[in-house]
């Protein structure tokens, strides 16, 4: 009877104990709602009530919204990300009424940091409704100069090769990879390959999946095929999120180490140090976050007696700075060589006006070896300006003949050279596509502000001969917005002589961007409709000129 009567008090405490169960704490589904909300509203219509409360993270006008919602503790079990994605770099909206955005690095920095635990330490799904939230593709590759660089370490060319593809694959960083880094340990990650639907079409099929599956399977960790299966047009794929035994597990421990806010300023110079002492084909691979790192500590930081010893212990490491400097001026890509060169200045191994002189020499080498072209160009032109970068390249004795290469003049345009600058007006009017081409791009960046060179140059495209070449020669002008009466009129006498449909869509192109009333005497909208070629396209940029003349 005792043993009866246990049973019976046993029964009546879990009877009592069942309304607890019942009403267990309720799930709860986090939102970052960027841009539609589609995704959020189908859950809140169609999660069991009671079951999952919701709590949406951005704060509307709060650009600290995320490390807001850290602050205030919430937990989430699952989380949903709506928005555009760049394709690496942030979520975003398309409506003008939002400006909310959502920045990979600072999802890193959280998740490193683990300054947010009740946003990545309990979920057991994420939902990142974007773009190639999850492609594979790598970001970067392991570029020729990696391989040449191990085998001047020791290693056979053979091995040299095996390593480079496992440096890059280790460091790659394909968008699924960083987002298995920053939700660490998460069960089940959804996301996107490729192209992903828009909310209003993704809502309707996450809400028939909803309903067919009563909530069941959603929020539970593991893999819906009913999901994958309804999303399979659109790309949907899952993966888990890394763990400490994979592979690559190593890798954002390093990567880390430069989002991570609780380590020093010094304890993360320190780490640089430690990776500038690794073979210098892996310092190549992390090139993104060193110079990111490396050009953000500011002049006060650099100060701290911590940090300035830190800081020196890399300036006085004459071995890592041999090596660095031999690998960096090995690099195939001008672009890569400066950026590791200016990293070289940000570490103290190079003073400003040594690094002027590796820049004058690169330039330099590569004239010599003929392989100038449009990239060169854009470097060239982008470089700051206040460093002067070129002052050493135009006092050069450069190889002779390159200066007057219409690349090599471009280059030395863009540091201010008054004969580069004539040089490549000339190309620009002359018949080679190619040196058309760099031309366009040196003037993308340093457009013609003379009045008298914007005549000459519109008198000399005018007197090409139709061509693909005359065709990106006068796209090249519509980027300046003629205000020049003269020229004007020049490029509207052109539109009734050539028969090339191209050359009068680029007419167009011009005087739509331009004050068409400067064009005193000349019945633009008259001579658009008699003489214009028809398009077999149907509507085109003359059509939208026309039409603007006669409305205005």
């Amino acid at each position: 009877m005792d043993g009866l009567k246990a049973f019976a008090l046993s029964l009546a405490w879990l009877a009592g104990l069942a309304p607890l169960v019942a009403h267990a704490a309720p799930k709860t589904v986090c939102t970052i709602t960027v841009n539609s909300d589609d995704e959020r509203e189908v859950l809140r219509r169609n999660l069991p009530p009671g079951e999952y409360d919701f709590v949406e993270l951005v704060d509307r006008g709060r650009p600290d919204w995320l490390a807001s919602s850290c602050s205030k503790g919430v937990r989430c079990d699952v989380l949903v990300i709506s928005g555009h994605f760049d394709g690496g770099t942030e979520f975003y909206t398309d409506r003008l009424d939002v400006r909310e955005y959502l920045a990979v690095d600072e999802l890193e920095r959280a998740s490193c940091s683990e300054s947010c635990p009740g946003l990545f330490a309990h979920l057991k799904e994420v939902y990142l409704f974007g773009c190639n939230t999850l492609n594979a593709e790598p970001m970067r590759s392991a570029s020729p100069e990696i391989a040449r660089g191990l085998v001047r370490a020791g290693y056979t060319p053979a091995d040299a090769e095996r390593t480079s593809r496992t440096l890059a694959e280790r460091h790659g960083e394909s968008n699924r990879d960083r987002m298995r880094h920053i939700f660490k340990d998460v069960p089940l990650i959804y996301g996107f390959s490729g192209k992903a639907p828009l909310g209003r079409y993704a809502g309707p099929t996450f809400e028939r999946y909803l309903k067919s599956t009563g909530g069941a399977e959603f929020g539970t960790g593991r893999p819906s095929a009913t999901l994958l299966g309804l999303f399979a047009p659109t790309g949907m794929t899952v993966t888990p999120g890394l763990k400490d035994t994979d592979p690559k597990a190593g890798f954002r421990r390093d990567a880390c180490h430069f989002s991570d806010d609780r380590l020093t300023v010094a304890s993360k110079v320190d780490f640089v140090h430690e990776l500038l002492g690794r073979e210098m084909a892996e310092v190549r691979m992390f090139l993104d976050p060193i110079e990111r790192f490396a050009g953000s500590v500011p002049a006060a930081g650099r100060q701290s007696p911590e940090t300035a010893r830190s800081l020196d212990a890399i300036a006085g490491d004459k071995a890592a700075r041999e090596r660095y400097l031999t690998f960096a001026r090995d690099a195939d890509d001008p672009a890569v060589r400066v950026r590791m060169m200016a990293v070289a200045r940000n570490l103290g191994w190079l003073t400003v006006d040594e690094e002027r002189t590796e820049y004058a020499q690169m330039v330099a080498d590569r004239m010599a070896r003929d392989v100038v072209g449009v990239a060169d160009v854009e470097l060239a032109c982008s470089l700051d300006r206040k460093r002067e970068m070129g002052r050493e390249l135009l006092e050069r004795q450069l190889p002779e003949g390159q200066a007057d290469k219409v690349a090599g003049a471009a280059v030395l345009a863009c540091h201010g050279s008054p004969a580069g600058h004539a040089r490549v007006l000339r190309a620009l009017v002359a018949t080679s596509d190619d040196d058309v081409r760099i031309a366009q791009v040196y003037l993308h960046h340093r457009p013609i502000a003379d009045a008298n060179e914007i005549r000459v140059v519109t008198d000399g495209i005018v007197r090409m001969p139709g061509s693909e070449a005359q065709v990106r020669a006068l796209d090249t002008l519509a980027g300046h917005r003629l205000s020049d009466p003269v020229s004007l009129t020049i490029l509207a006498n052109l539109f009734p002589k050539t028969r090339s449909l191209q050359v009068q869509r680029a007419i167009a192109g011009i005087l739509i961007r331009a004050d068409y009333q400067l064009l005193a005497g000349i019945d633009l909208a008259k001579t658009l409709l008699t003489h214009r070629v028809k398009s077999p396209d149907g509507k085109d940029l003359i059509d939208v000129l026309i039409r603007r003349l006669q409305s205005s």
